[in-house]
């Protein structure tokens, strides 16, 4: 990449950031939401680790507000508590396919921290498979290569 190219790239990123990139961030709430209903219950440490996935983001830290964010995790839930509203989400996840690597993996690996809590249950495993395929990436790789570091007792 040329120098030029590479200042285009960073100044485009640096307007999305203050502009709010609505399809990375739906991507990101929609994967994390239909793993935290994956198991059937919500819990708030899965909701607080989506909410503190999104907001370590640049550009979603930078463009949307923790209130923001909340409301819009709150509805990527409420959808996810149906067979269709998984589907729907999704396809908001599969929206940014196209997308560089980088933010497609940090949206996969935001549904992996909330599904890796108390370790990853197998209805979690099938959501993040659905996910990575959405996304186009690989499951295994990701996970091997970002391994949860938990604290010795």
């Amino acid at each position: 990449m040329t120098i030029f190219q590479d200042l285009v790239s960073r100044f485009s990123q640096t307007v999305a950031a203050y502009a709010g990139d609505k399809a990375l961030m739906q991507a990101m709430v929609s994967a994390a939401a239909n793993v935290i209903v994956a198991d059937g219950e919500v819990a708030s440490e899965e909701f607080d680790m989506a909410l503190a996935g999104m907001q370590a983001n640049p550009i979603l830290e930078k463009g949307y507000d923790r209130l923001m964010l909340e409301s819009e995790l709150y509805d990527g839930i409420a959808r996810a508590r149906t067979r269709a509203g998984r589907a729907e989400n999704l396809r908001l996840v599969a929206a940014i396919e196209g997308r560089g690597q980088e933010d497609r993996e940090a949206t996969f690996l935001i549904a992996a921290d909330v599904a890796d809590l108390d370790g990853i249950v197998d209805v979690e495993a099938r959501a993040l498979d659905e996910i990575a395929a959405a996304l186009g990436l690989d499951k295994a790789a990701l996970l091997a290569a970002s391994p949860v570091r938990r604290p010795v007792p």
